[in-house]
């Protein structure tokens, strides 16, 4: 029967260690959840400002939902684009320095959506070997040559530039990536787009709200202004604590994508509640220095914490911590006996990272407190 070679491919999951399950919690988005009746310490949220249970946003959902109804009712370029989804576009172009920005339902379709409009069939895309998955597909979407270099590998990518004949060029980068921690060399990114003429598009769903002045994102944070050649994709279910994501550049770009960017035109537009709660939520990124400031408290304690221990933690400024523990049944026994002790801390394992680097992935949110941390770091202790 042709279901029995997915039984077979699923068992050879399982044998791998490589199976994924799903938990159900029973409270919202919080740092301390319940799972089948019992209470957690959760690190693994993306809800890095501790903003999806946020009182103003509730209010601002609960107030658009009485003027504007639950659904948009088509897509963005026929009758679903609302004075809300407006609103947040122009807020958001403002917020992060750009001629104008395009709201998109998912990071993913934002992402998928760029590169196949701006490249195709006899161009290239250079593209950092730890790039998201979303990023990879976006490229084989585009049906563009596919060159990747090692991360954050500046030479070897610009002799892969200074190679390609290709028609047109593109670099595609995650700003903070999301398994590592890391940031991406910005600047000598951009130099190199500019050398070698080729677009610059950055993926910051994982510095957007955490990194630069008030929040707004990698970008400001090495100060880089916005340049013709940038396009800047920015997530809003992570920092921001509600959904979706935005795509920011010239007036030129943003016009194009609108124009031909597939995942945008033929989707029906999210809720105009969604757009208002961004709306809300953006002016509590750029008031959240107090928060932001928190996070970096919690990562320090983290990380002194675990100084002297036999725990490989690699360095990040970022909300994101991740410990290397290596194989895949390894660090599933790690996540379990922290799970036992109350503590979720997800095991994160290939294709999601490269074979041999499986990791627990932790991820701070200005909700944690120090001693949510000490005690993280205490079971860790016990259990090395």
């Amino acid at each position: 029967m042709i279901w029995k070679e997915l039984e077979s491919q699923l068992a050879g999951l399982a044998d791998s260690h490589l199976l994924r399950t799903r938990k159900t919690l029973e409270t919202g988005c919080s740092t301390h959840v319940s799972v089948d009746g019992k209470p957690l310490l959760a690190f693994c949220s993306n809800d890095y400002l501790g903003l999806a249970s946020h009182p103003a946003i509730q209010e601002a959902v609960c107030k658009a939902v009485r003027q504007w109804g639950t659904g948009s009712g088509g897509s963005h370029v026929v009758n679903g684009h609302m004075t809300p989804h407006q609103m947040l576009e122009e807020a958001l172009a403002r917020f992060v320095g750009a001629d104008r920005a395009l709201y998109y339902s998912t990071g993913y379709m934002a992402n998928i959506g760029v590169v196949p409009t701006l490249v195709g069939r006899g161009d290239a895309v250079f593209a950092d070997r730890l790039n998201h998955a979303s990023l990879i597909d976006a490229v084989q979407l585009s049906r563009a040559d596919h060159r990747r270099y090692a991360h954050k590998d500046m030479a070897q990518l610009e002799k892969m530039l200074a190679a390609s004949d290709a028609k047109r060029k593109l670099i595609l980068s995650d700003a903070v990536f999301s398994m590592d921690g890391d940031v991406a060399l910005l600047k000598e990114l951009l130099d190199l787009a500019e050398q070698y003429d080729a677009w610059l598009v950055l993926d910051d769903a994982h510095g957007f709200g955490v990194l630069g002045q008030e929040g707004r994102g990698s970008l400001d944070h090495f100060g880089i202004p916005f340049h013709p050649r940038l396009v800047y994709i920015g997530t809003l279910g992570k920092a921001a604590g509600v959904s979706g994501a935005f795509v920011a550049g010239t007036s030129t770009v943003i016009e194009w994508l609108m124009q031909r960017s597939r995942s945008y035109i033929f989707t029906t537009a999210s809720s105009p509640v969604i757009a208002a709660a961004l709306l809300a939520s953006l002016e509590l990124v750029r008031q959240g220095e107090d928060l932001r400031g928190q996070l970096r408290q919690l990562a320090q304690s983290l990380h002194e914490g675990l100084q002297g221990t036999a725990w490989r933690i690699l360095p990040s400024f970022t909300a994101i911590h991740p410990i290397i523990v290596g194989e895949n049944d390894a660090v599933l026994k790690v996540s379990e006996a922290l799970m036992d002790r109350g503590i979720w801390v997800p095991a994160i394992r290939p294709p999601t990272v490269p074979k041999g680097q499986a990791r627990l992935r932790i991820s701070l949110s200005a909700s944690h407190t120090l001693a949510d941390v000490g005690r993280l770091v205490s079971a860790l202790r016990e259990i090395q």
